[in-house]
């Protein structure tokens, strides 16, 4: 496979480890971030692309560029002859989205139309959009199949936009028939490349627990917060599909040669294992795994958490031949492995760099 590929939130956290599978597998690759959720040095570069340069040996082009800028966005389109685009590029903290909404709105919502007028404009029609499993709500069945209900009881801000989005894609294929398009439904990314190279740097209060959880690990933080532990499952913890990063990088590259040969339409695949894991499962294995400590203490559930979510990831096995690898033993270790070399994320580098 080759062709360029425009990857919108490149220098993130997913971005940046699907940077490393499109290169590997052959396609050129430029990248965009504005550096909302990612590190970047004085002089704007990403740290997380340079690692995968060095990963990879190969070269990313990169652009610091906001979606909310059109003339910025355009002029990538002018530079390059761009193939298919990869659309990452979001805001995406859930308990954030309730506080400030609009912001959540704008960002999300009016950089995708940015994106698609501008892809448009340069007769460039095909995209794979980085979805959520948040789509689905408060699940009507388990596992979740592509054709449960989307949109009915999303708990947040952050999961309507990602609905929303989704319905403004299925009636643009409907108008207009030269769009190829397929958004993955992701369920809970984990875990680093194998390297230790790259990984999760969370730039903003953490939302997602396998940072938190590394940080209380390393001393940084005294102990992890366990949000309930009296929903309807076996140890009363919220139970989550936890995929390996690199799992999920692999099925954008799948999504990506899906497209070259679909006919023009949208698809929508889950990307998830299919196996349920409890947050208190997850820390168990996180410190069988490290060897490590995390002490946690629980609290009342949170506003909009779901008590169970995890993927039926048939679909994407029989459309796209992609399969989740990894066991979260694998995630965890992977994480940890990314956690002690990198202690303070990519910062360290930054500051080393400035001695």
């Amino acid at each position: 496979m080759s062709g360029t590929v425009l990857v919108t939130g490149g220098a993130g956290y997913i971005g940046s480890h699907c940077v490393v599978s499109l290169l590997e597998a052959g396609f050129e690759v430029v990248a965009l971030d504005n550096f909302s959720n990612s590190v970047n040095t004085a002089k704007n570069e990403s740290v997380a692309l340079k690692r995968v340069e060095e990963i990879t040996g190969k070269k990313v082009t990169f652009y610091k560029c906001d979606l909310l800028n059109e003339g910025e966005v355009e002029e990538i389109f002018k530079n390059h002859v761009i193939d298919s685009v990869i659309h990452f590029a979001a805001v995406k903290a859930v308990g954030e989205s309730m506080i400030k909404p609009l912001s959540y709105y704008k960002n999300n919502m009016i950089g995708m139309i940015n994106l698609l007028e501008i892809m448009k404009k340069y007769n460039v029609f095909k995209l794979v959009f980085s979805s959520s499993c948040t789509v689905y709500g408060e699940p009507e069945k388990l596992p979740i199949t592509e054709d449960c209900f989307t949109g009915k009881n999303i708990t947040n801000v952050y999961g309507r936009t990602k609905f929303f989005i989704e319905e403004m894609l299925r009636d643009i294929s409907v108008a207009e028939s030269n769009w190829k398009i397929i958004s993955l439904r992701y369920f809970n990314p984990v875990g680093a490349h194998q390297s230790g190279r790259i990984g999760e740097d969370p730039t903003k209060e953490f939302a997602n627990i396998m940072p938190y959880l590394s940080h209380v690990a390393l001393g940084k933080k005294r102990e992890l917060t366990i949000f309930g532990n009296d929903y309807d499952t076996p140890d009363g913890t919220g139970v989550r599909d936890y995929i390996h990063v690199m799992d999920l990088a692999d099925g954008h590259v799948a999504a990506l040669q899906k497209l070259t040969t679909m006919e023009n339409c949208i698809k929508f695949y889950n990307l998830g294992t299919g196996r349920g894991v409890s947050v208190m499962e997850l820390v168990k294995t996180f410190e069988r795994v490290n060897n490590v400590q995390v002490p946690y203490r629980i609290e009342a559930r949170r506003l909009g958490d779901i008590s169970v979510m995890y993927a039926d990831p048939t679909l994407a096995r029989t459309e796209l031949g992609w399969s989740a690898r990894f066991t979260i033993d694998e995630m965890c270790r992977d994480f940890w492995k990314w956690q002690t070399m990198n202690p303070q994320g990519y910062r360290s580098e930054i500051i080393n760099g400035h001695h």
